[in-house]
């Protein structure tokens, strides 16, 4: 049994010492770096940046009461369409007691002074008949007479204008019905039945009843650093990619970009602004997040390599050119590159089409 176990223990002993004799040979045998083969093709190039933001209407308008009161009657919500002169809401006046009181005391004069010129004029009526007294005289009447009936319907106009917004000469036009000023969308109703409100004055905005936009013109309202910002013009085309609707590409085009900039977490953005173009397949919510991809420049069909190719030295651009390729052997060459787009960069001198250069490294063991 000890022969056994012995021998056992020189057989493993054995396999050790081969196996690290393999191992350190295996370690010691030399390496041979291969390289991916690229050839010179045209592609296009384009260089992009990515600005986040979201989707505004250009012109959101908010409807304003044009008098103060309790909110009696909603005849919209959001998401309704609306043209110009809709009624949104109905306002119940509360009267002030002082002009309540002042219009009151108004008509019971207007009255008092209607009812004597009514009787002074049927007096001189009939005297004006028999000839008793002058047409002059009797036009005077009769024009006081008119005045006073006017000054009487004037007064109870007011007086039901205070009491509850509306006259009877013009109930159909009354402030206490709030209308839409402008066509479009419903983008929301922030009151409710039984709110107060008051009316937009020097002291305050007043509350806003609706606010309706146009959802068939809409804006990327987003930002973009300062580092950028300087390679953006007006008209510049651009992608806009909605977080709601991931397999969307809306085009769009640049219309506005801050002159001045914000300092948000440490670095300086620039507001910009583009017009979208409205698919007429997809309902575009206002208030969307999105990102834009703007293209900053472009080459079409343009020399190219992978960029991965190019070595940088400095102010300078270097390749190796394929000098054979079994044994691989390369040459150094200076080129001049010119677009990158970060996978591909155009190449400007140095190689032609279909020129062969070194790519990435492959290492492999010789066997």
């Amino acid at each position: 049994m000890k022969k056994v176990l012995k021998i056992a223990g020189l057989v493993l002993l054995g396999l050790l010492v081969i196996w690290t004799f393999v191992f350190l040979y295996q370690k010691s045998r030399p390496k041979i770096k291969t390289y991916r083969i690229e050839t010179v093709t045209k592609n296009n190039i384009e260089k992009r940046t990515v600005a986040t933001g979201k989707v505004q209407p250009r012109n959101e308008i908010l409807i304003k009461p044009q008098m103060s009161g309790i909110i009696s009657e909603i005849y919209k919500e959001a998401g309704e369409k609306v043209v110009a002169g809709d009624v949104i809401a109905k306002i119940q006046v509360i009267p002030d007691m002082v002009n309540l009181s002042g219009a009151e005391s108004r008509v019971e004069r207007a009255q008092l002074s209607a009812d004597q010129s009514r009787s002074n004029y049927e007096r001189d009526r009939k005297l004006y008949e028999n000839q008793v007294i002058s047409k002059e005289e009797f036009e005077k009447v009769q024009l006081q007479y008119r005045n006073d009936q006017e000054e009487l319907r004037a007064a109870t106009d007011n007086l039901s204008l205070v009491r509850t917004g509306i006259t009877k000469s013009s109930a159909k036009y009354s402030n206490t019905l709030v209308r839409a000023t402008v066509s479009g969308t419903i983008l929301d109703v922030p009151v409710k039945v039984g709110n107060s409100v008051i009316q937009s004055n020097n002291f305050n905005d007043g509350t806003t009843i609706a606010s309706v936009a146009n959802l068939s013109d809409m804006l990327f309202v987003g930002k973009i650093d300062e580092t950028e910002v300087g390679k953006l013009s007006v008209n510049m085309p651009m992608e806009i990619t909605i977080g709601a609707i991931q397999d969307k590409k809306i085009p769009a085009k640049l219309e506005y970009v801050s002159p001045k900039g914000v300092e948000e977490s440490g670095a300086i953005l620039f507001e910009m602004k583009a017009a979208m173009e409205m698919p007429a397949d997809v309902f575009i919510r206002a208030g969307y997040s999105a990102n834009a991809d703007i293209i900053l420049d472009r080459r079409d069909s343009v020399l190219s390599i992978s960029e991965s190719c190019v070595e940088f030295s400095n102010d300078s651009a270097f390749v190796y050119t394929v000098k054979s390729e079994k044994p691989q052997e390369f040459d150094r060459k200076y080129v001049k590159a010119g677009l990158s787009d970060g996978i591909n960069i155009e190449i400007l001198e140095g190689l032609k089409m279909n020129d062969k250069v070194r790519g990435n490294e492959i290492i492999e063991t010789k066997k």
